[in-house]
């Protein structure tokens, strides 16, 4: 990750879809926790009422970002939509 990177910030909203599946969250977390390992995940939660959730990324471009949120197993099985938007902290 370059120096650029450290400054742009993406918002990622993951809302849940009708065929959510619970089992998934266990992967989603081991996904978010690769990317803090990486240095590329700032915050990441779940809204109070349970329709889904948002993580901050670092990420060298929106490109970038979208490609990371495509990634996410919540993404890739379906069980959510996924949004990424790029946040000027």
């Amino acid at each position: 990750m370059g120096e650029a990177a450290a400054d742009r910030h993406f918002l990622v909203l993951a809302m849940r879809g009708p065929d959510f599946d619970p089992a998934v969250i266990g992967p989603h977390r081991a996904f978010l926790e690769r990317l803090r390992e990486q240095g590329r995940l700032r915050l990441a939660g779940g809204f109070g009422d349970a329709s889904g959730g948002a993580y901050l990324l670092r990420a060298d471009d929106l490109d970038q970002a979208r490609a990371l949120a495509e990634s996410d197993p919540l993404h890739v099985t379906g069980a959510s939509r996924i949004t990424v938007f790029e946040w000027n902290l």
